[in-house]
């Protein structure tokens, strides 16, 4: 299903969102193929995937855990879920991993990315959030990719309103299998079953994204659990 295509002289692999129910055999064979055009080593059983954003890994401890879901919600509309994708992306480049967004709306922008950064992403392009879902769930269970990004924050809240709270369920119990991280971005939250929640709490203008070091300028709000209660840390 992946197709290798060029806009402005850059290439990614990118797929529509799968259309359900599908034959057993079309499963294996996508399955067969996501090995064969994104082979992975998991050597290194490390419980956490660092972001590259020193604010998001001294906070969280080292990172998105492994094996859980991290939710990252931006209440504004500016707040910086973009920036982070491709701070994600040029971290899969330098250490030679691939990343899976699955769009919820279609709105990624991979045109200043360039060519290297796109080799490690494999882009599945969605128009609603319960097909995205879908997705999410078939990279889960193919289990290749060390880090898989399910992005809703431009769906709509009826729409969010709409995924069973089970579909979460079976998310984190697919992921709990497996040595990768799940990240998924959202307007709100709404993952009860998140083991971490990130929240941007940047808001920017079209002036200050026209400046540099925006990554330092990101806020973030983390919520993680210890001994069972919630607890806050600001960063950025």
């Amino acid at each position: 299903m992946a197709a290798s295509s060029k806009i402005d002289d850059l290439s990614l692999s990118r797929t529509a969102c799968p259309t359900p129910p599908a034959p057993a055999g079309s499963i294996l064979d996508l399955r067969k193929l996501l090995a064969e055009r994104f082979p992975q080593s998991f050597a290194s059983p490390a419980h956490r995937l660092a972001t590259g954003l020193p604010l998001i890994d001294e906070a969280s401890g080292g990172g998105f855990p492994k094996s859980a879901i991290t939710e990252l919600s931006s209440p504004q509309v500016s707040a910086g879920s973009a920036l982070l994708l491709y701070v994600l992306l040029e971290k899969a480049r330098r250490e030679g991993f691939f990343l899976a967004l699955v769009d919820g709306r279609d709105s990624f922008d991979p045109q200043s990315l360039g060519n290297q950064r796109l080799r490690h992403l494999l882009w599945v392009r969605c128009t609603k959030a319960l097909d995205a879902v879908k997705a999410a769930d078939l990279l889960l269970r193919d289990g290749n990719f060390p880090l898989v990004v399910l992005d809703l924050v431009l769906n709509s809240s009826s729409e969010l309103r709409k995924i069973p709270s089970s579909s979460w369920y079976r998310l984190q119990r697919l992921v709990e299998t497996i040595p990768a991280a799940f990240l998924v971005l959202t307007r709100a939250s709404i993952i009860s079953s998140a083991q971490l929640k990130l929240s941007l709490e940047s808001t920017w203008t079209l002036a200050d994204l026209e400046q540099d070091h925006l990554t330092a300028r990101l806020k973030v709000l983390v919520q993680r659990t210890q001994a069972g209660r919630w607890a806050s840390i600001g960063a950025g």
